[in-house]
Order: C-alpha cells, then sequence, then structure tokens
C-alpha cells in the first residue's frame, strides 16, 4: 500500500490571488477537447472552420461551467444549498458533477445550434469525441484535492488517504483512466468511418454510462448519501444507468431512420 501523496491545492499564489489546480486541470482539459475538434475536423474532412469550433468551445465551456455546478449542488448537496443558496457560487471550494455539466452542455449546444443553423445532434456528433480527454484532466484534478476515495481495499496499490488507516482504491485514478483515454479510444475509433447522424452522440452515452457505471463499484458513495438502492447502487450508478439507456435508443434510431 502507498500513502497519498498530499497536494497542495493551490498551485499558485499571487497575493491575494490563488490558482488552484483543479482550475488548471478545466483549463487543461478544454484546450485538449479544443485540440481534439480541429485535429478531427481536418483529418476527417469534416469542414469545421477554426471560428466555429471556437464558437462551439466557447457555449460548451458556459453549459459545463453552469450545469457542472448546478448538478453538483443538486444531485450530491441539495441539503447544504437549501441551508445556504449562496454556496452554489463557491467553486473554489469544488464541486463538479459531470451529469450536471452534461446536462448544461447540451443546452448550451442546442442554442449554439438554433443561432447557427446546424442540428442539434450534428453538432453533439462532433463534439462528442472531444470530450473525453477533458473528463480525464478533470479527475486527475479531482485526485490532486483528495477527492472520491475509493472503498477499502487490499490491492497492492491501494492509497492510505490522511486520518486513514486502511487502504483505498484511487478511484479518482480509475475514472481518469477509463472516462479518458479509453472513452476517447472508442469514441475516435467509432467515428473515424461515416456514422448516421445522432450515433456517435449515442456511443458517447453508451460509452460513458458503462464506464462510469463499472468505476462506481470501485469508488465510495458520497457520506451525505451512501448507497441509494439495493445497498449497492450509488447516485453516480443511478444517474449513469439512463445514458446508457438512451445511448442505446440513440444507436437504434440512428440506423433505423438515417442513412449514410
Amino acid at each position: 500500500m502507498w500513502h497519498y501523496p498530499e497536494f497542495d491545492p493551490v498551485a499558485i499564489s499571487l497575493g491575494p490571488v490563488s490558482i488552484h489546480w483543479y482550475a488548471i486541470s478545466y483549463l487543461v482539459g478544454i484546450s485538449l477537447a479544443w485540440w481534439v475538434l480541429g485535429k478531427r475536423s481536418r483529418t476527417q474532412n469534416l469542414g469545421w472552420s477554426g471560428e466555429a469550433i471556437s464558437d462551439i468551445v466557447f457555449y460548451a465551456v458556459l453549459g459545463i461551467i453552469l450545469g457542472g455546478r448546478i448538478g453538483y449542488m443538486v444531485f450530491y448537496g441539495y441539503e447544504q444549498l437549501a441551508t445556504d443558496p449562496l454556496v452554489i457560487f463557491k467553486v473554489w471550494q469544488g464541486g463538479m458533477s459531470f451529469h450536471g455539466g452534461m446536462i448544461g452542455v447540451f443546452v448550451s449546444l442546442w442554442v449554439y445550434g438554433r443561432r447557427f443553423h446546424r442540428g442539434f445532434f450534428t453538432v453533439t456528433d462532433f463534439i462528442a469525441p472531444s470530450i473525453p480527454l477533458g473528463l480525464g484532466c478533470g479527475r486527475i484534478g479531482n485526485f490532486i484535492n483528495g477527492e472520491l476515495p475509493g472503498r477499502v481495499t487490499e490491492v497492492p496499490w491501494a492509497l492510505i488517504y490522511p486520518g486513514e488507516v486502511a487502504g483505498r482504491h484511487p478511484s479518482s485514478l480509475y475514472q481518469a483512466i477509463l472516462e479518458g483515454p479509453v472513452l476517447l479510444g472508442i469514441l475516435w475509433l467509432f467515428s473515424a468511418k461515416p456514422r448516421p447522424v445522432m450515433a456517435v452522440s449515442g456511443m458517447f452515452l453508451l460509452g460513458y454510462g458503462s464506464l462510469r457505471f463499472i468505476s462506481e463499484l470501485f469508488r465510495e458513495p458520497d457520506g451525505h448519501i451512501g448507497f441509494v438502492a439495493f445497498s449497492w447502487l450509488t447516485q453516480g450508478q443511478l444517474l449513469s444507468a439512463p445514458m446508457v439507456l438512451f445511448g442505446i435508443a440513440f444507436l437504434v434510431v440512428s440506423y433505423r431512420r438515417n442513412s449514410i
């Protein structure tokens, strides 16, 4: 077993201004997603201009920040939100929900599509393969913050977190790998060939939902929520299950209704 390497959450401190590693992880993730969008457009001749990609990134980032924070407080911190509504603005304390961010991105991309006259699923199919590297960077930020400790285990690579004596799965690193390079590989290979509209979006939902459901088996449930059903189902799994179902439905519908 290994002791968790306690990191200073503040990467750079300039007087009253502090830049946290968590924020840097998001900036790196967004930059990588931006790079993947450009590379995919060029290598697959998708015809998206640099200006159009910049616009998509702008709208998506708004959705991530607003949806991620609101989603976290609703899904995981509702009691705290009810007691102190202003806590929703305290983003420096950490707390972002992927599922909330996903909803936020869907809304922002719908607004983008309406403004620039592009189909919603045309936009989501294009952006989906760029998301995993951003997700992986976010999970690394979770690890640096000491967040998302795993369940107690005796595997050789277990980490002993501060104040504990038992080793735990480094579940945030598991999620960084599964939601990052593994999901990227799946989506990149799937989208490398022409697919019907909605298919790539469906594969993203199916892939992420399945991988998140698996990784949650090693993650300790949030202390104030615990298991939500059956003495083993976590909040993350409950939120991921519909993604799997919608992903399958999107794939079925896309191949039935669309021609390549």
